[in-house]
């Protein structure tokens, strides 16, 4: 059934990367294309965190909010004191000699940055934005995971990067989010981040979710992770009591900032 899932998962990756490329997809092309039927298709679009849809016999990009719509470019000067003084925390966590494998996103630039200049580390990724911090790192071995750029999150999907990055053994995955909730778990808005982010998981021994505290209570389309998968969740910033009581089973730390 995992494998199934993650098939759908990748299927629903590279559509979205035609769609993006040249506008509405045939449904019968895209199934010619992947190699599947019309009906399997449809029951991918038909999943909840789709971010596609089937209208008139096409496949289509579901239309969100503009507020939901994530940018790279935008996201970086939201909340960077909260998403700052979490990775600052979380970096506490990483040892010399560690293999740890870095997320993408404006977050987790702020945890390369983080991370003791001068130590030994051995470290996977794929977006741009965290291998060019890791790439000035004199004692960092860096591997970037390659594949289809998307712009969205300056990031990379293939098949041959989530292979190797399945085969690897990192001691540490550091993940971000777009949306954590207690009862769906933790999501993000692009899609294609999704088997990257489970293949990571499913490779570390120890798994950190890193977040500030605007995320708290949010969903986002694509689901990757339950919470209780995660052995740490680090929070960036005070959320009020109410909020704060919602992850009370699950195992969070709370940082705050000097100055707040």
């Amino acid at each position: 059934m995992r494998k199934t899932a993650g098939a759908g998962v990748l299927r629903l990756s590279r559509m979205q990367e035609l769609v993006e490329a040249r506008g509405p997809l045939p449904i019968n092309e895209a199934a010619q294309l992947l190699a599947v039927t019309p009906m399997t298709i449809r029951r991918d679009l038909s999943a909840p965190d789709s971010p596609l849809t089937a209208l008139g016999g096409y496949v289509l990009a579901t239309t969100l909010p503009s507020a939901d719509r994530y940018s790279l470019d935008v996201a970086g000067d939201q909340h960077a004191a909260h998403k700052r003084v979490a990775c600052q925390r979380a970096a506490k966590w990483v040892q010399a000699h560690d293999s740890l494998f870095i997320d993408c996103g404006t977050t987790m630039a702020h945890f390369a940055e983080a991370l003791p200049p001068d130590m030994p580390l051995s470290v996977v990724c794929y977006s741009t934005n965290i291998a060019s911090i890791l790439s000035r790192r004199p004692n960092t071995q860096l591997m970037l995971l390659g594949g289809l750029y998307h712009p969205s999150s300056a990031s990379f999907l293939s098949d041959e990067g989530l292979q190797y990055l399945n085969r690897l053994g990192v001691n540490k995955a550091f993940l971000s989010a777009g949306g954590v909730d207690p009862l769906r778990g933790a999501s993000c808005s692009n899609f294609h981040e999704v088997p990257v982010k489970q293949a990571a998981m499913r490779s570390a021994s120890q798994t950190f979710l890193v977040v500030d505290e605007s995320k708290l209570g949010l969903l986002r389309p694509a689901f990757f992770s339950p919470l209780d998968a995660f052995g740490h969740i680090v929070v960036g910033g005070a959320p009020a009591a109410g909020l704060r009581k919602q992850f009370k089973d699950f195992s969070m730390v709370f940082a705050q900032p000097a100055a707040d």
